[in-house]
């Protein structure tokens, strides 16, 4: 298992890639023409799959920072390409979207029998079914603008947690530099209490060696007399 500081960053990188060339194969089917029904179901999945391929990039911007500095930069442009491939493809499902739209709006003029437009209040008129599609494409449209506000407020949140993550890395890095000085003081001061405690045994060594010579010395002396 690849434990470098960029695995993961390259791992997430490769499935956001694969999400984009499955994405933009079923866009291109769409705009090339299919069944109503089969783009419609399309069109949903890719909406699926770029969520996910947002979050992907969402877990490249975390990983980034555990990225060496020496080689940062570089992942940084990696990062912004998926970002503007993830914003190209957006864009292309929205086009996609508002293609089936006008489909549905052209299969609805063409159903049911003809109804002149010098009625303005025919049911079926033509003014009723601009009417109709003008509404579809607002509700498209107000689609589009809360997708855009949820990305927003999306990536300010995300923002904020890398924001917090990143001074939670700082406060372990400074809590390990503590713990570092600690270790060597601890060190330091082992070495210290060893140094000491040999010393006190030299010390107990030579004051052995003292007295045992000053008896021995009284035992001469003694024994001296005692044969005189």
């Amino acid at each position: 298992m690849d434990t470098s500081p960029t695995a993961l960053f390259d791992s997430y990188e490769q499935e956001f890639r694969q999400f984009i060339e499955t994405i933009h194969e079923k866009l291109v089917q769409v705009n090339e023409g299919t069944d109503k029904e089969q783009g419609k179901s399309i069109v949903r999945r890719v909406d699926m799959e770029l969520d996910e391929a947002d979050e992907m990039v969402s877990q490249m911007e975390i990983e980034i920072q555990g990225v060496p500095q020496t080689v940062r930069a570089q992942y940084h442009l990696r990062l912004r390409a998926a970002k503007d491939e993830l914003s190209k493809h957006k864009k292309l499902l929205a086009d996609a979207r508002s293609k089936l739209a006008r489909a549905d709006l052209l299969s609805s003029q063409n159903a049911g029998p003809y109804v002149s437009s010098d009625d303005p209040y025919a049911p079926s008129s033509d003014r009723t079914r601009l009417l109709a599609g003008t509404a579809i494409l607002e509700e498209g449209t107000k689609r589009l603008q809360q997708s855009q506000r949820i990305a927003l407020e999306t990536e300010n949140q995300g923002a904020e947690i890398l924001t917090n993550l990143r001074m939670q890395r700082e406060q372990i890095e400074n809590s390990r530099n503590t713990l570092q000085r600690a270790d060597l003081a601890i060190d330091r001061a082992s070495s210290t209490l060893k140094k000491m405690v040999r010393r006190m045994y030299q010390q107990r060594a030579v004051t052995i060696s003292i007295i045992a010579v000053l008896i021995l010395l009284i035992v001469v002396i003694a024994w001296e007399k005692l044969s005189g």
